[in-house]
């Protein structure tokens, strides 16, 4: 065959593989499966509890969707898969197809838009800062010359690193693999502060061993939203998952969901995390935006 001719049918092989891929609902119904993602150390959002089956808020979403999707091809039986991911391949997964689903701790932002598409806003976060309390830091001045650790893969990696060199701090950042692996640089002291979204911060502090040797602090560098991601050009999947959402928004049960895992003990030690509802979010199940952050 002929160079251009081989280039030309791999260019329609992958055009054809990518459309399968972008029809969602269809893919699903070939194969009588969905895969969804889920976060190991994500709490409250997707977490592992002691043990091989993930807990949370995300979850409890996503088994809403996958419910919904059984209704929509009417397949009570659908197998439904579940796979670990991570802030550096949760993107890569959903877009190549393995995976059909994500609902975690994802920010909706405009750069990872050209990539994937986002479902309605389910929380709002900001970067700070979880310490020990006898480090004495209480903001980013404090961290002058020191070393802090954040999450490879996540948007707070860029906003700590641009908040760095923006006003000359001086500290030196490193990168864990994931959640756990960033908590363990502080409590081994190989880190003086975990930079890292608040809500996950005050999850993480909850189900350390070292909880009360720990605080959040510092100010909110940026207000940015969660959201679940689908595949791009894929308005058909987008749609019955911004239905599930907002049905669950307008009958209360989003919110009875937000109750049990921010305002009630969650394992796996029982602790509560006393977070209400920002007026963010509280505005948001009425707006029910999608909308990035920038």
């Amino acid at each position: 065959m002929p160079a251009l001719s081989r280039l030309s049918a791999i260019a329609l092989c992958c055009a054809s593989l990518s459309a399968v891929h972008a029809d969602t609902l269809k893919k699903v119904a070939e194969n009588n499966k969905i895969t969804v993602a889920y976060r190991e150390s994500s709490v409250p959002f997707s977490y592992l509890a002691g043990s091989t089956k993930a807990v949370g808020f995300a979850v409890d979403l996503t088994d809403a969707v996958v419910e919904a999707v059984k209704k929509k091809l009417n397949k009570p039986n659908l197998e439904v898969g579940t796979m670990a991911v991570t802030s550096q391949n949760r993107i890569p997964l959903l877009t190549n197809g393995t995976i059909d689903l994500e609902c975690g701790s994802t920010t909706n932002n405009t750069a990872r838009g050209k990539d994937v598409a986002f479902a309605i806003n389910h929380f709002y976060t900001g970067t700070r800062l979880l310490v020990k309390k006898s480090s004495g830091i209480k903001n980013y001045a404090d961290l002058a010359g020191k070393t802090v650790a954040t999450t490879t893969g996540t948007t707070n990696a860029q906003v700590i690193r641009k908040y760095n060199q923006d006003n000359s701090i001086g500290m030196t950042v490193v990168l864990g693999k994931d959640h756990d692996d960033s908590l363990l640089l502080v409590e081994s002291d190989r880190a003086v502060a975990f930079a890292m979204d608040d809500i996950l911060l005050f999850g993480l502090r909850a189900n350390s061993k070292m909880s009360e040797q720990l605080e959040v602090v510092g100010d909110s560098l940026q207000v940015e939203p969660y959201a679940c991601m689908v595949r791009k050009d894929d308005p058909a999947f987008k749609a019955l998952v911004d239905g599930v959402f907002s049905d669950a928004m307008k009958s209360g049960e989003f919110e009875r969901l937000y109750n049990k895992w921010f305002m009630s003990p969650i394992p796996p030690r029982g602790i509560n995390l006393g977070l209400p509802m920002s007026q963010q979010l509280r505005d948001n199940l009425k707006s029910l935006s999608d909308k990035p952050a920038m």
